[in-house]
């Protein structure tokens, strides 16, 4: 059965283009994938037709987009920009996954009117997965909520070990509370609630965790909220690149660097594989009625392509139905008052 994405084709810094572009590739290495292209219909129709077409991308209108600086609020929601209009091919049965690479607060915000939450969720949240030595961390919340009760980090560590045992294969996935020490009263007075809901909770907590572990495999899920998961989340990627970017300026500074760095060009090309975060393509909204992954707005064709896939098999995971089910069993307690504020990436 083919697995139909609804693709906004106006998010991302690089526009129209690219989306086309990645759209293209991933049905032709993904045979399985049907993609709807949503946007501006003669202005989507010219692209694809320039990348050459596929007969498994069909264009869906829509006159308007939400551009990437462009505060969200719900008065201020665009009825038919390309967000709205590809959300609504979910909530309509047509499509089976969205991707957009564009405005996160606009495409948590529009999710959340549109399709809702899952049942006992409260709050939906974004999850990155992280390199780690030895394979891969999932960190949430990445920029969806910056502000955050006990109810919720406890949500996000449930959806967090869900999407790591279903979603990316880790078995009974360690889960670890992010905060300035690894002792119980490290923390401030949310990390240390949280900390002793986690204990006595089903999940495979093995109690707080810095930074540091986010990188060294000692754990798999790592729970925070989204203003201090975005600012990580964008401070790795970033030290990342620059570490890439400096080493490439050593090995260019004279003839025998310039040896060994093309003698070790397969080692640098495979590192740059493992933290490039364009080779996820996304990151997925966990508690959200709908398999929904969202990109980084700097995302090329190829993230584009990366992305698509992996909404299709995020939706074919049975993640939000292993959410749903997880989730069933909590003690709501006194943990579901409302928070104020959310975030965006």
């Amino acid at each position: 059965m083919p697995v139909r994405v609804a693709v906004d084709a106006l998010g991302g810094d690089y526009g129209l283009r690219v989306a086309v572009e990645g759209s293209v590739s991933a049905c032709r290495e993904q045979g399985e994938i049907h993609v709807l292209l949503v946007g501006p219909k003669d202005a989507v129709a010219a692209e694809l037709a320039r990348a050459g077409g596929d007969s498994r991308i069909n264009i869906i209108d829509a006159p308007e987009s939400v551009a990437m600086g462009e505060k969200v609020t719900r008065a201020t929601l665009k009825k038919r920009s390309s967000i709205q209009v590809a959300i609504e091919q979910l909530r309509d049965g047509k499509a089976d996954a969205f991707f957009s690479a564009g405005n996160t607060a606009a495409c948590w915000a529009i999710s959340k009117l549109v399709l809702g939450t899952l049942e006992e969720v409260d709050r939906a949240a974004l999850a990155a997965v992280m390199p780690n030595l030895k394979g891969h961390t999932v960190l949430l919340d990445v920029g969806a909520n910056a502000n955050c009760r006990a109810r919720h980090l406890e949500e996000f560590a449930v959806m967090g070990s869900v999407y790591a045992e279903m979603g990316l294969g880790i078995p009974n996935p360690r889960v670890g509370l992010l905060s300035v020490g690894e002792e119980e009263t490290k923390g401030n007075e949310l990390t240390k609630e949280v900390h002793e809901v986690l204990k006595a909770s089903k999940v495979n907590f093995v109690g707080n965790v810095e930074g540091r572990d986010i990188f060294t495999g000692t754990t798999d899920v790592v729970v925070t909220d989204g203003f201090t998961g975005n600012v990580v989340l964008k401070a790795s990627e970033t030290l990342a690149t620059s570490m890439m970017k400096l080493i490439k300026q050593e090995l260019m500074r004279s003839w025998r660097t310039k040896i060994g760095a093309l003698l070790s060009k397969p080692a640098f090309l495979a590192i740059k594989k493992r933290v490039d975060p364009d080779e996820h393509g996304g990151v997925p909204l966990l508690g959200i009625k709908g398999a929904c992954l969202i990109g980084h707005g700097k995302s090329d064709a190829y993230a584009i392509k990366n992305g698509i896939q992996a909404a299709a098999r995020f939706y074919k995971s049975g993640v939000n139905q292993g959410i749903e089910a997880a989730l069933r069993g909590l003690d709501r307690g006194g943990h579901n008052a409302p928070a104020t504020g959310t975030g965006s990436h």
